[in-house]
């Protein structure tokens, strides 16, 4: 995950294509066919990669690597420095991946010195206003939609939605192909293939239509459903169910990572 820019020609080459009224920082390394548009700043130590269009009033702060072909619309702020009271100007960096879209007035920062980067990955739709705290790490293909909020040190894996309005706690983990509904305050982990919403947010079956949308077979979602149901159906607790699971359901690469995620997670999972 995270870009591997090849940037051919300096920003003097006068390949990339910046507004007259943006300002650009002569260190700023720009790869051809990046357009800049009116009153954005770029900072210096930016590396940006092939053919990403940024729109106006956009502010990419120092540390930031920006990969080929991403779209960052008006007003975004990527690369501050973290909300971090403990932040005390160490350098630190913020990645992001290739063909992402970044909507109007999203806010990305760096990492802190407690982890030192954050990261976005690749594909990744964040809608507007949403923000990325410090120390995050964002996998592919994730979307945010409008006002989602996400504390420091909040991993998600691949292929996640995130409902408008929904702010995450600190060290939060969302696991792969999992989708969390709208309006839902987010505290503890939400484990892989869940759909979850409702109050108090609880697990409301495994996301079987975003699952076949990603070409997942039947062959491998009968074995999640099955362990969903001992899983959050069965009325043991977390330890006797993981057990359970391990002996009563065929151990596919999907139910053993569903497990793992399970046993390893700290704030303990939305059930």
């Amino acid at each position: 995950m995270g870009p591997e820019i090849d940037l051919q020609e300096p920003i003097g080459a006068g390949l990339p294509q910046v507004h007259a009224t943006a300002v650009v920082d002569p260190e700023a390394q720009l790869a051809p066919g990046v357009t800049i548009g009116p009153y954005s700043i770029i900072e210096s130590g930016v590396r940006m990669g092939e053919s990403t269009r940024i729109e106006s009033h956009v502010f990419i702060g120092s540390g930031t690597t920006i990969g080929r072909n991403n779209h960052i619309f008006h007003g975004a702020v990527l690369g501050s420095p973290p909300q971090d009271l403990k932040y005390n100007n160490e350098p630190t960096t913020l990645h992001i991946g290739d063909r992402n879209i970044i909507r109007e007035y999203v806010t990305v920062h760096r990492g802190s010195a407690a982890r030192g980067k954050t990261m976005v990955g690749n594909d990744c739709f964040l809608m507007a206003y949403s923000h990325v705290g410090h120390d995050g790490e964002l996998g592919d293909h994730v979307i945010l939609a409008n006002t989602v909020h996400l504390a420091g040190h909040v991993t998600i894996e691949d292929w996640v939605v995130i409902g408008g309005i929904v702010p995450i706690h600190q060290f939060v983990r969302i696991g792969c192909h999992s989708m969390v509904g709208g309006g839902f305050r987010l505290s503890q982990d939400v484990c892989p293939y869940a759909l979850t919403a409702g109050y108090p947010l609880r697990v409301v079956a495994p996301n079987v239509i975003g699952l076949r949308r990603r070409g997942f077979t039947q062959v491998q979602i009968l074995p999640i459903k099955r362990a969903f149901r001992v899983l959050f159906k069965s009325g043991q607790n977390t330890t006797q169910a993981l057990r359970a699971v391990e002996r009563d359901v065929e151990q596919t690469d999907e139910v053993v990572r569903l497990v793992e995620f399970i046993r390893n997670s700290e704030r303990g999972v939305v059930k």
